[in-house]
């Protein structure tokens, strides 16, 4: 039978060692058992709580349970109304306040210099079989890899977790001692960001996903690191069993103590199982137990109390569609005259991105608000996720691909050419509540290159692109070329589709009626499925009719064999043709049925907004443009561009270097990626929803523990280097 540990005054001390307590438990168990106390304090279950109508005999020289335990004086006694539900939400609101300093403990001795086990050169071997010499860094439950000692950001090479590591000497013909850090079950070993929140690691030879192997100069030297190697993986226990520097009887006098039996039942409810309820409710096993009520409120509570912070989004109802078919305007007297102005100082050929446009041309929106337009029907994607069949899912990714080019403004409009900096946010509400987020950012002004990103987790996609502006001047006609390709990632699946952009041509500058159109040959291309759609937007003829005004017609092809032809107008009906079945349908067609089918948009209020978002930045020229009054708008904008000029000037007075906030470059292939971006597959029993903050995408989880993830289909995908998007991440 277990007896319950009573805490009793200093004077009982001599009476514990009778022959009743030396039953119970030892003088060292009673010392670990207090420091377990105060981590986890919990009402005792019906095992460990006597019954009171036939009480045991009380421990000699100390209080029974039917007495109050009093460590100071009789007037600090307990609360006797303490009930059962208030002492459960405050040793909740323990709980996690516990979990949290450990989590910080963990972080602080990462980000310490002075927290350090061991620190010295090691050869490391890489999957090409050659060896590489690195500086090791060896922290508790961390192993930080640099190619130098300073151990700056632009070194740092890969950070390897060593909880979900074995280490294991490995023979080797070579001089040293060489031994092996791996996975058992053949994950990942590496953590997808460093010490300073680094997603790319410094440039060497590609590392093995699932184990490294070491090299040390010598047999004392690499013996060192297995002891070392041992420590740091204590230390990392340590962490998570240590406590606080309270003293422990002055703090837990009064509340009420643990038995065996209640250490065996405090994890039953906190275990991610199929048969706990989600909503947090718990089976009655007794009268000491909470009601499903009780634990479904103390539930609810307590997320309410670690609700994130989240950017408050409003909804904007006001949409302005052009007319289908060309897009034309009537310029006025005064502003061809502007127009022949600007001719005569450019010459055929040459690139228009640092001549100042009219503001009569403007449309009242940024470059990166205008990206955005693409996004509308992007539930269209949902479902191409569902789709089993991969020439099904090429398809809805077409059809999602040519659902962003109806939306036109009224006449011929340009939006504004975003400054360095800019930055621009918004989100899409789906039917069932999720949502799709948008965060763009310019991040180069010459040359002007637009990034942004769009994710959608819990519906199982994601964006990312870096658009570089161009335009050419051929005389009558001018060309908007945007360069750069656009990735779009079903996650579930591992599929990579790659897309292209056309361009915009303009004409009837000098001669004609001033007009706009698409133009180009692009491709939506799958690697891994090995389908792809090629599509040419069509240009009117010169002696073309009005039925021959923005045509568009493409393959979808499986290696070199065409399976459908499309054919239509991008701005109106699309059929598709199976070559096989010779069956032709409608792939998209956007009617008004369709329209009202868009998504709502929702944007962040301007009193929200930071002095670089893009509609807090040009409001005064947006509203001067709306107000017509053109000479003001042109007096704002000159002022903006001043700025830049100025902020420009003095970064290179001073030799500093500007770098975007949420957005940096791969070296590799010149992309721009999101900071924190996240391709993990949506996890239905931990993930809650998504959401935004200070321009951080993030998840909102039922278990803010650091999770650790492993691989999937995506991360079999990828070729093994020192770095994953599918590797093991502390949430």
């Amino acid at each position: 039978m277990n007896m319950p540990i009573i805490h009793g005054s200093q004077s009982s001390t001599d009476d514990l060692n009778s022959s009743a307590t030396q039953k119970s438990f030892k003088g060292d168990d009673r010392k670990q058992r207090a420091t377990v106390l105060q981590m986890l304090p919990k009402l005792p279950s019906n095992d460990s709580l006597p019954l009171t109508s036939s009480p045991g005999p009380a421990s000699p020289g100390g209080p029974s349970f039917g007495e109050k335990v009093d460590n100071t004086s009789s007037d600090k006694s307990p609360d006797p109304k303490l009930t059962r539900k208030e002492s459960y939400k405050a040793q909740r609101k323990n709980y996690r306040r516990e979990k949290k300093r450990v989590a910080n403990e963990l972080l602080n001795s990462l980000k310490d210099p002075s927290v350090v086990v061991l620190a010295d050169w090691l050869k490391i071997r890489g999957s090409l079989k050659s060896w590489t010499k690195l500086w090791c860094v060896l922290k508790p439950g961390l192993l930080l890899l640099y190619k130098s000692p300073k151990c700056k950001s632009n070194h740092w090479v890969g950070t390897i977790l060593l909880n979900s590591c074995k280490v294991i000497e490995r023979p080797s013909k070579k001089d040293g001692f060489c031994f092996k850090l791996y996975n058992p079950l053949d994950q990942t070993i590496w953590a997808p960001r460093g010490p300073e929140n680094e997603t790319i690691g410094a440039v060497v030879q590609p590392l093995p996903n699932s184990y490294s192997i070491f090299r040390a100069p010598s047999q004392a030297s690499g013996m060192c690191w297995l002891d070392a190697l041992e420590i740091s993986l204590r230390s990392d226990s340590a962490l998570i069993r240590s406590i606080s520097t309270k003293s422990t009887c002055g703090s837990t006098s009064h509340e009420t103590q643990w038995s065996e039996a209640d250490y065996e039942k405090h994890f039953v409810h906190d275990l991610d199982d199929a048969s706990q309820p989600d909503n947090g409710a718990q089976l009655s096993t007794g009268d000491g137990e909470m009601s499903d009520t009780e634990s479904e409120i103390s539930v609810k509570e307590e997320e309410i109390d670690e609700d994130p912070p989240e950017t408050p989004y409003v909804l904007i109802e006001e949409e302005e569609f052009g007319d289908a078919g060309e897009q034309v305007e009537e310029l006025a007297d005064e502003h061809k005259s502007l127009i022949w102005y600007l001719v005569k100082q450019v010459r055929p050929g040459m690139d228009l991105s640092k001549v100042v446009l009219p503001t009569f041309i403007l449309e009242p929106r940024s470059f990166l608000d205008k990206l955005s337009d693409s996004y509308y029907h992007v539930d269209i994607l949902s479902n191409a996720v569902q789709e089993d069949d991969a020439f099904t899912r090429m398809k809805s990714v077409v059809k999602w691909y040519l659902s962003g080019f109806y939306k036109k403004p009224k006449g011929l409009k340009k939006p504004y050419n975003p400054i360095l900096g800019e930055t621009f946010r918004c989100c899409w509400l789906h039917p069932n509540g999720t949502k799709t987020f948008y965060i763009a950012e310019q991040v180069s002004h010459h040359p002007p290159v637009s990034a942004f990103y769009v994710t959608n987790r819990q519906e199982g996609f994601a964006i990312s692109a870096s658009i570089l502006a161009k335009s050419k001047f051929y005389g009558n006609s001018t060309s908007a070329i945007l360069d750069g390709v656009a990735v779009l990632t079903l996650l579930p699946r591992g599929e990579n589709y790659t897309l292209t952009i056309p361009y915009a041509h303009c004409k009837g500058i000098l001669m004609g009626t001033l007009s706009m159109e698409l133009g180009g040959k692009v491709y939506v291309e799958c690697e891994k499925t090995g389908y792809r759609t090629e599509l040419e937007f069509k240009l009117k003829p010169f002696l073309g009719g009005v039925d021959q005004i923005n045509c568009i017609s493409g393959r979808l092809k499986l290696g070199k064999e065409t399976l459908a032809t499309l054919d239509g107008y991008w701005d109106g009906v699309i059929k598709i043709k199976d070559r096989r079945t010779g069956e032709e349908q409608i792939l998209w067609n956007p009617t008004n049925t369709i329209r009202k089918m868009r998504l709502k948009r929702l944007t962040v209020s301007i009193e929200h907004q930071g002095e670089f978002e893009s509609e807090k930045l040009w409001q005064h020229v947006s509203a001067a443009i709306l107000c017509d009054d053109m000479n003001t708008a042109t007096e704002e904008k000159t002022s903006l561009e001043e700025v830049q000029r100025a902020c420009s000037k003095e970064r290179k007075v001073k030799c500093e270097d500007w770098f975007p906030k949420h957005f940096q470059q791969d070296l590799k292939n010149g992309q721009w990626v999101y900071k924190h971006s996240d391709l993990r597959p949506w996890d239905p029993r931990n993930d809650l929803y998504q959401y935004e903050h200070d321009y951080i995408i993030q998840t909102k989880t039922k278990h803010p523990a650091p999770i650790i993830r492993t691989a999937s289909i995506i991360s079999v995908e990828l070729p093994p280097v020192n770095f994953s998007p599918c590797s093991p991440i502390i949430a």
